[in-house]
């Protein structure tokens, strides 16, 4: 997914924010100046993906898009996060008025109808991504992390703006300068959260995740209904990409097939996987008795349908 150029429109001004005195629309400030780089490493994360294969990396670059939604991040957590605490704590400490609040409310207002707008892009193509499934579910299943990445990020920009705007109004309202402090450290914590959630997402498919339990399971019942196979000894997954993944199986052919038939036994299993899983880019075959796996390492539990 492409995030739309109105990151650049609505990224509030830093001098307007200081200009303003307000920590918490300083802390979005800074929110929307590190999304917008953020925007920018997804798509180089995008291309360097979509490099062709090489002698150096023969599965190809896909892998590369989860460490630069990694990098996207520690960067959430790192700048967003931290700074906003940092500066809403300094309010807390030392309270000081708000100068020309209506530059609060104009700029946050403004933040708030442009991120509306890409937010619910965002959440369209999220919903037609995961067709009935719960935001969790979805989430969790997903091996495009640059869907539920700009999505996540949308909403806590949305709610920072949000907390923002309500942080200036009550600390107005209210004659209450500390509340702007309150509302910069809400915002951080928001960044937070939303950093942790987007790592632990992006390193379980830095380090291998596997196809879906489902894709599992039909790859292995098609390997099992190949004529001459006796058994299926291990079936191994992994995404490389959003569409690219990698099958391994070891299978325990008949003794009585000769060496012929069992390469077109192969070369059918193959096929058939590729026909069933078109984001299945290799399929790998070891023929190998049920023994002499076992006695080959570790071993992966077969998924039953």
């Amino acid at each position: 997914m492409r995030r739309s150029s109105w990151s650049a429109v609505r990224n509030p001004s830093l001098s307007s924010a200081r200009r303003a005195g307000s920590s918490a629309m300083l802390s979005e400030a800074i929110h929307s100046v590190v999304d917008t780089g953020n925007q920018l490493l997804l798509l180089f994360g995008l291309k360097q993906a979509a490099k062709p294969p090489s002698a150096r990396h023969p599965f190809g670059y896909g892998l590369q898009l989860y460490f630069y939604t990694f990098v996207v991040a520690v960067l959430i957590f790192g700048v967003g996060a931290v700074v906003s605490i940092i500066k809403g704590v300094e309010k807390i400490g030392h309270p000081a008025s708000i100068e020309h609040a209506w530059i609060n409310y104009l700029v946050l207002g403004v933040g708030v109808l442009f991120e509306g707008g890409v937010w619910m892009v965002a959440l369209k193509a999220f919903n037609k991504q995961r067709v009935g499934q719960s935001w969790l579910s979805a989430v969790r299943s997903s091996k495009d992390p640059t869907v539920f990445t700009v999505l996540f990020e949308d909403t806590a920009a949305l709610l920072g703006l949000m907390t923002a705007l309500l942080g200036v109004f009550l600390s107005e309202t209210l004659h209450l300068p500390v509340l702007d402090g309150v509302a910069s450290v809400l915002v951080g914590l928001i960044l937070a959260a939303t950093a942790a959630f987007l790592a632990f997402e992006s390193q379980s498919l830095l380090t291998g995740e596997a196809a879906s339990h489902e894709t599992r399971v039909s790859i292995n019942r098609i390997a099992r209904a190949e004529p001459g196979v006796v058994g299926l000894n291990q079936a191994l997954t992994m995404h490389f990409g959003p569409n690219d993944v990698l099958v391994a199986l070891s299978l325990d052919f008949d003794d009585a097939l000769h060496a012929g038939e069992v390469e077109h036994a192969v070369t059918r299993i193959e096929q058939a996987i590729k026909r069933a899983h078109p984001d299945v880019s290799r399929v790998f075959v070891e023929a190998q008795s049920f023994d002499a796996d076992r006695r080959g390492g570790v071993q992966v539990r077969v998924e039953e349908g």
